[in-house]
């Protein structure tokens, strides 16, 4: 069967996440969003581990439902247009600041587990290393290779993915505090990484370059802290329902079984470019190597982007394709395309009203954004709505690129289009 999968989440237990990421509400928006599996996220902390374990029950070989009672109570919330049987599947990001190679490395690092005993196993070995008890997402001073092999001798049935692998400040190659190479940072148990995840700032086609990525699933998650940021990126399968054959054709990197990613567009991700946010000082990566990686206005180093550190370390040239490339589609998501569409900041109660009537008529998030035909969506939503969709799926928008944890901005429509579109509008 084909399903919608994001691994990488947060619970309300990990630092500047939003109260709402609790069992109900992230079983209520993965629906609306189209999600049919969702990662619980943060089955490190003891308390959310407690909540989890009270409220779902084990469905398929490895995943997990809600149980009655409370599905009961969240279907009530979702609309009937949205509702799908969804399933968890144990997951957890661990952040891990050691010094190796004299030089101090911050590498997050996301673990799937096949069951709650594993995931117990694997909490009970880390209580011993740090404080698993104040943050979600924990912070060790651990060798990342020594937080893959804890999770290995826990179950040989654990997948364990290097997260957002760009990000400057805390990934496996990050200019900040990252590694040149998969090899210097795992030694010699590389051979047990079968998939990296690409990060907001980056889209498969970059991580394509990487040699030592040839072999491994490139998988793509929201890594969410609030519920309506899941599904921002996600996973496409077409693969019985369990954690065995998840895992499988991810460790296989079954291009039949595990389909293709649902891709934030990497210019809007915050570490695309490089930059100085402070001096809000945006530059590419020729402008910085020619102001000597300083920034032009203050003289402070500036931060390297994900863009220039792929072209530092990419063994292959641009737009290299591999023969068993996944295909990926990128997306803007929906509240900020009616968001451009009616010129008003997207956390706006225009925009959050037109985004739940939009969803209760037309179906879940994904299903408007990659599939419903465009005069569906101009019947119940207009003709600028329908434009902005097209186009987006056309990949004909424009981009001012994120940098230095600045979100890049998306502009769809210039004056010309919004008022030949708004003419139409009328008419219609």
């Amino acid at each position: 069967m084909r399903f919608i999968a994001d691994f990488h989440i947060h619970s309300h237990y990990s630092r500047a996440t939003s109260k709402q990421m609790n069992i109900s509400s992230i079983a209520k928006w993965a629906q609306m969003k189209g999600i049919e599996v969702i990662g619980t996220g943060d089955f490190t902390h003891p308390r959310w581990f407690e909540e989890i374990q009270k409220k779902l029950e084990p469905a398929e070989p490895g995943l997990f439902r809600l149980k009655p009672e409370y599905e009961k109570e969240v279907q009530k919330e979702v609309f009937k247009s949205c509702r799908t049987d969804m399933r968890y599947l144990l997951t957890v990001e661990i952040s891990t600041i050691y010094k190796k190679n004299d030089k101090v490395r911050k590498v997050h690092s996301v673990i799937f587990a096949p069951s709650f005993d594993v995931a117990a196993k694997i909490n009970a070995r880390l209580q011993k290393i740090g404080n698993i008890s104040s943050d979600g997402r924990p912070i060790l001073g651990l060798d990342t290779k020594e937080l893959l092999k804890i999770t290995l001798d826990a179950s040989e049935d654990c997948l364990f993915v290097p997260a957002h692998i760009w990000t400057p400040h805390f990934s496996v190659f990050g200019s900040r505090s990252g590694f040149d190479t998969m090899k210097e940072c795992f030694e010699e148990l590389t051979q047990y990484i079968y998939a990296i995840e690409t990060g907001l700032s980056s889209d498969p086609a970059m991580n394509w370059r990487i040699a030592e990525l040839d072999n491994l699933a490139i998988i793509s998650n929201s890594d969410a802290h609030s519920p309506g940021k899941l599904g921002r990126e996600a996973n496409i399968f077409n693969t019985e329902l369990s954690y065995p054959a998840i895992t499988k054709a991810l460790k296989t990197n079954d291009t039949k079984a595990f389909e293709s990613t649902i891709e934030f567009y990497p210019q809007e991700g915050k570490y695309y470019l490089d930059g100085h946010r402070n001096c809000k000082t945006c530059l590419t990566p020729k402008e910085t190597k020619r102001n000597k990686f300083l920034c032009p206005v203050c003289g402070k180093p500036v931060t390297v982007g994900v863009m220039h550190r792929v072209e530092d370390i990419a063994n292959y040239r641009q737009g290299y394709k591999p023969k068993n490339a996944r295909p990926f589609k990128c997306i803007v998501p929906l509240p900020e395309i009616i968001s451009e569409v009616e010129s008003v900041g997207v956390a706006s109660k225009r925009v959050q009203t037109k985004f739940l009537n939009t969803l209760e008529a037309l179906g879940n998030e994904f299903s408007i954004l990659l599939d419903l035909p465009i005069k569906d969506i101009e019947a119940h939503g207009g003709v600028m709505l329908a434009e902005a969709i097209k186009r987006m799926r056309d990949g004909n928008i424009n981009i001012a690129a994120g940098y230095d944890g600045e979100y890049g901005k998306i502009k769809i429509f210039d004056d010309k289009d919004r008022e030949r579109l708004s003419s139409q509008e009328s008419l219609f």
